[in-house]
């Protein structure tokens, strides 16, 4: 467990009430004194034992509290529990009372007199994705007359980073039977795929790349060229564009768990990559997930982006491109999306069917997706 568990600087003794509870004594004793009122010295002198005492006690207990937080961890998924304990000591006695304060709490919680050890379980949840700065926890040691608090901070801030959630991609039931089975359709290499062209012939390359049909027109002999694994891979770019107001941020987390979630998915096929707004450089999850923490992380903090995804990376790739967008492209980037094949949107498209539907974005395939999904199924 991580968490806050050295006291800061400490601010000091606030004893206002204490004060006036001396001053309201001395004046009795003076009272009794000036008029030879003796019923008033027991009660002056009560009073200037308690402002006295409660000061001495808060002080004494005060110095020697601190209160720490303890997180079970520091990433959590959006929506799911975080286990966080809260704990207030003393190490001169039994503390007078007072209040333990933390942000993760809906309410201050008692601490009642005479302990000196308190723990506090909590199980905070947080509703949307990023990084969250957890103010230190504190401790108000407190007479059980409030006449003297004394304040204790635990070191902080705490940092918790909430990652996006991830769901299934499920496919509607004339693209495929099941999501496994429409991903793999749509990445299913056709044939002749992989080629990328002609090179001369090298000594020792596999007779399976010659190409006999140059060879036969009098070309000479030549081999095929085939494309490198990982141009082939899937993209997945997010556009986080027109990501503005309430409703904006919610299609944004919208398109940041759909992005992720098809991540998870196509990593778990045989990889793929992801090009976040703004970056000129996709990032490579391999089939065995290696990288998907830090890519995970990477989406948790993804924040509205005026810049689209790069298009040099997008045009360079030469395999199936998921373009997850915050909002429904405009008239005006339309050549741009149907480079991608696959358009998902935050919600849908009014008046449009979709193919798939994952964590709240509806997916499209465009032409030469659908129709390689539909020769997949047959």
């Amino acid at each position: 467990m991580t968490g806050a568990r050295v006291r800061a600087a400490q601010p000091r003794l606030r004893a206002a009430p204490a004060l006036w509870c001396i001053a309201l004594g001395l004046a009795l004793i003076a009272l009794g004194g000036l008029f030879a009122a003796t019923p008033l010295y027991p009660g002056g002198v009560a009073f200037v034992l308690a402002g006295v005492g409660s000061c001495a006690w808060v002080m004494r207990a005060g110095a020697g509290a601190s209160v720490s937080r303890e997180l079970a961890s520091q990433r959590v998924i959006e929506g799911e529990p975080l286990r966080v304990r809260v704990q207030a000591r003393c190490s001169r006695g039994p503390l007078p009372g007072g209040e333990l304060r933390d942000p993760l709490l809906p309410r201050p919680v008692r601490v009642p007199p005479g302990h000196d050890h308190l723990g506090v379980p909590i199980e905070a949840r947080f509703a949307r994705r990023g990084l969250r700065v957890l103010a230190a926890p504190r401790l108000l040691v407190r007479d059980p007359l409030a006449l003297a608090t004394r304040p204790v901070l635990g070191t902080g801030p705490d940092r918790v980073l909430v990652l996006p959630r991830t769901e299934p991609v499920r496919w509607a039931a004339r693209a495929a039977s099941s999501a496994g089975s429409g991903l793999a359709a749509l990445l299913a290499p056709a044939a002749g795929s992989e080629l990328d062209g002609l090179r001369p012939y090298r000594e020792g390359a596999p007779a399976s790349r010659i190409h006999w049909q140059a060879l036969a027109r009098g070309s000479g002999l030549f081999e095929r060229q085939l494309r490198s694994e990982s141009e082939r891979r899937p993209l997945v770019a997010l556009d986080a564009r027109d990501a503005d107001g309430h409703e904006g941020l919610a299609a944004l987390d919208a398109a940041v768990r759909a992005a992720a979630s098809l991540c998870l998915a196509l990593g778990a096929i045989g990889g793929c990559a992801l090009l976040l707004p703004g970056e000129r450089r996709a990032r490579w999850l391999a089939a065995d997930l290696a990288g998907w923490p830090s890519l995970h992380a990477r989406l948790a903090l993804v924040q509205a982006c005026a810049a689209p995804p790069s298009a040099g990376v997008v045009a360079a790739h030469t395999g199936v491109v998921f373009q997850v967008c915050a909002r429904a492209p405009r008239a005006s980037r339309a050549a741009g999306v149907q480079r991608g094949r696959v358009l998902v949107v935050a919600g849908g498209i009014a008046g449009r069917a979709g193919d798939f539907e994952v964590s709240g974005c509806t997916g499209y395939l465009l032409d030469r997706a659908r129709r390689k999904v539909a020769r997949a199924a047959a």
